[in-house]
């Protein structure tokens, strides 16, 4: 009889293994990517809105400076709110896998608290430059084609990233500025 039980245990064990954990697994997948679909959706309609709004507020005027400018705030703003979305849905959707593949997750949180710590010491400049980045955006200091001045540099934006604005002058050079460092900039483009 105990060798019954035990046979059963087992059956029941290897069934679970087999079938219930990669279903479950399946299922938090199935899940994650549904999110990340409809929120991406979301997320696209809202940059699309906002700047079809703006090219109604602009349009008498021949696809100006300032419906142009709003399109390329939104854009940027919105694949940073995907990558954001992104990374929370797939980190959240492995906690969730990770337990049901009976791998203790509290170690792991408690180590990734420690590192994270001692990582945003270390890259305190990298932060400082992403969300300076994010504000210039935001606040819309400048954009792509303004002259602008930042310290002794005078010319033309080429580029605005999220860590670094590059920015190329009269003689033809091109500058690289970290967002984190522009203390103060002077904008000719906007009046």
């Amino acid at each position: 009889m105990p060798s019954t039980v035990f046979a059963v245990q087992i059956e029941q064990d290897l069934g679970e293994l087999l079938v219930g954990t990669p279903l479950r697994i399946l299922i938090v997948i199935i899940v994650a990517v549904a999110l990340q679909i409809v929120t991406v959706r979301l997320i696209h309609r809202l940059v699309r809105r906002t700047v079809e709004r703006s090219n109604a507020n602009y349009h008498r005027q021949p696809e100006s400076a300032g419906g142009s400018r709003l399109a390329q705030r939104a854009g940027a703003i919105g694949s940073l709110l995907v990558s954001c979305v992104s990374i929370l849905i797939w980190v959240n959707a492995l906690l969730v896998i990770l337990p049901i593949l009976g791998i203790n997750i509290t170690p792991i949180i408690a180590s990734a608290g420690v590192v994270g710590i001692a990582l945003a010491f270390g890259a305190q400049t990298l932060v400082r430059d992403y969300i300076s980045g994010i504000f210039l955006i935001l606040e819309d200091q400048y954009g792509v084609g303004d002259e602008i001045v930042i310290g002794t540099v005078t010319g033309t934006v080429e580029e605005v990233l999220l860590r670094t604005t590059r920015v190329r002058d009269a003689e033809g050079t091109l500058w690289h500025f970290r967002n984190g460092e522009i203390l103060s900039v002077g904008n000719r483009s906007q009046k």
